[in-house]
This record gives structure tokens, sequence and C-alpha cells, in this order.
């Protein structure tokens, strides 16, 4: 019988240990921006880089067709 109880409680014991812990949630996650803001943010910035590419694409052949026509 006092196997038995040495058996469950070493057991135990070891289970206790074994077991983590959750980790304490970082303060400085509560502050950030949510991650949906910073890729609207992202998405913003390739349409503005998108439609300046668009303008010297427009600006380059508008010089081309003025010195075809010269």
């Amino acid at each position: 019988m006092k196997k038995i109880i040495a058996v469950a409680v070493l057991a135990l014991g070891l289970a206790a240990c074994s077991s983590e812990e959750a980790p304490a949630e970082d303060s400085a996650m509560e502050s950030a921006a949510p991650v949906d803001s910073a890729a609207s943010a992202v998405d913003s910035a390739a349409s503005a880089v998108d439609s300046a590419a668009s303008a010297t694409d427009s600006a380059a052949s508008a010089v081309e067709s003025a010195a075809a026509s010269e």
C-alpha cells in the first residue's frame, strides 16, 4: 500500500513540475496599433507608388509623342 501511495505522490509531483504556466501578457502589446490598420497603411502606400509610376509613364509617353510630332 505504501508503494502505491509513494508512486502516486511521485506521479503527481512530476505532473505538477512538468506543466507550464501561461506567460504574462506583454503590456506593450496593448498600446500597439492593430494589424489591420498597419496593413491598410501598407496598401495605401503601395497604391501611392502605383499611381506615381502611372504618372511617370504618362509623362514619358507625352514627351515621346511630342518629340515624334516635331
